[in-house]
């Protein structure tokens, strides 16, 4: 069942979120894309760590056309919102944790139903709501009792396809994501079978089946003191010469966290665990970081190095000045209103993101006005194609900038701190070689090893 085609305004509105996302984030992996069915009715199940930005990756990657989404009721409140979600038939649903007495969803599942059995595509994101927590929160049973009650009327095969969203930084402009599709679940005769003989058992088996798999393309970890010791442990194993991917990083970081958590009462793992923390600690309070350790460097290399770079910065001011006079405004206000006005860590990106493209236009616009009025129409419309086209070329000349002064002062940190970064760089290489020890010990035998060996 091929589903009908999206309209003109929903190919309109993805073109405008693909847009968003990747001038939002530098880089957007995404990893088992062939695994999504080509045709028929596809639950995405996906994590929920980033807002409406989840919402936007998923559809703008998975590669179906139209996908509609299971939304909280309450972005029916926000201005110009319901219009753009309705017209990508998202479905308004209300939690039972924020109403006195029960909530009847039954129109909700109908209308999901409908919109399955025509061969559209549904996202469910089953943790209820966006959060921030460094594990995932218990899972609804909503997805659970969607695609056992679709594939119950028998009118079309229902196949689950987990998703899960990856964050580098999660609010942070300009930063990484991986999105990660996991291998289908068809909801087959198995599955129906005990559905008929104990639904409401059958709901809560599939709802822990499907948390099984949303783990393995998701990173979690206990607290965040967990998982920052984990990517520290990650980038120590890891070869100087080996750069991963974000698909790469995020199964190494993974690999980390479930070893250790099997192992975190062996003393050997509790003090390897407080050595890394304090080695993070001497590293964040001199404002280094790890790769600037990795090899030593001579003063003449270091100067050589600071002057370079000091005159590429200098060469790439004058051409990123004129756009970032209008832009950088509409960036400040969008980071200030990310975080002053977000009720939730998780909802900041998407307050930066809603901000920009509602200030841009606005800003465009008046600029334009004042060309046309000092000057003529045609030179109006010149600035009106020209502006966009200054955006992206002072964002590329203004990330290349911060990327060199961020270096540039790290040198000259390393530099100036030579005595107490090279008592650093000894103690990374006893931490590197006790966690490749480690790695030996305690790796799980059934999976092969990342780099091979001996590494």
């Amino acid at each position: 069942m091929p589903g009908p085609a999206p309209t003109i305004a929903q190919r309109l509105l993805l073109a405008f979120f693909r847009l968003v996302v990747s001038t939002f984030f530098r880089r957007i992996e995404v990893a088992g894309a062939d695994r999504v069915p080509a045709a028929g009715p596809v639950i995405f199940v996906a994590n929920h760590p980033n807002a409406l930005v989840d919402g936007a990756l998923l559809l703008t990657t998975c590669g179906r056309r139209p996908v509609h989404f299971m939304c909280h009721a309450k972005l029916w409140r926000y201005p110009l919102l319901p219009r753009v979600l309705e017209c990508l038939g998202g479905v308004p649903v209300r939690r039972v944790e924020e109403h006195q007495g029960p909530v009847d969803s039954r129109a909700t599942f109908d209308r999901l139903f409908d919109s399955l059995e025509s061969g559209v595509s549904i996202g469910i994101f089953p943790e209820g709501v966006s959060h921030a927590s460094s594990q995932m929160t218990r899972l609804k049973t909503g997805a659970a009792r969607i695609a056992l009650g679709v594939a119950a009327r028998r009118r079309v095969p229902v196949v689950i396809v987990p998703c899960g969203l990856t964050y580098v930084h999660r609010h942070r402009f300009r930063s990484q994501a991986l999105v990660q599709y996991g291998p289908p679940m068809p909801i087959g005769e198995a599955w129906l079978r005990e559905y008929a003989a104990d639904d409401v058992g059958t709901v809560t088996r599939l709802t822990e089946r499907l948390r099984e798999e949303l783990r393995k393309v998701t990173l979690n970890a206990p607290d965040w003191e967990t998982l920052r010791v984990a990517h520290a442990a990650r980038r120590l194993y890891k070869p100087d010469e080996v750069r991963l991917s974000p698909d790469q990083w995020v199964e190494l970081s993974r690999r980390f966290i479930e070893r250790y958590l099997a192992a975190a009462d062996e003393p050997e793992m509790m003090a390897l665990r407080a050595d890394l923390e304090r080695y993070q600690a001497r590293l964040d309070a001199l404002g280094l970081r790890d790769h600037q350790l990795r090899r030593p460097i001579s003063w003449p290399r270091a100067w050589g190095r600071i002057l370079w770079r000091s005159a590429r910065f200098a060469a790439l001011v004058p051409l990123a000045a004129p756009g970032a006079l209008i832009h950088l405004p509409v960036g400040w206000v969008a980071a200030a209103s990310g975080r002053r006005l977000s009720e939730d860590t998780d909802d900041e990106a998407t307050l930066k993101v809603m901000t920009a493209v509602l200030l841009l236009p606005l800003v465009y616009a008046a600029l334009a006005a004042v060309v046309a009025w000092r000057i003529g129409p045609w030179w109006a419309l010149a600035a009106a194609a020209f502006l966009p086209l200054s955006f992206f070329a002072t964002l590329r000349v203004l990330e290349a900038q911060a990327q060199l002064l961020g270096s540039t002062l790290g040198l000259l940190r390393a530099v100036r701190l030579g005595d107490e970064v090279g008592a650093l760089r000894r103690e990374r290489e006893r931490l590197v070689a006790r966690i490749r020890a480690a790695a030996d010990a305690y790796a799980d035998p059934a999976q092969p090893r990342f780099f091979g060996e001996p590494r």
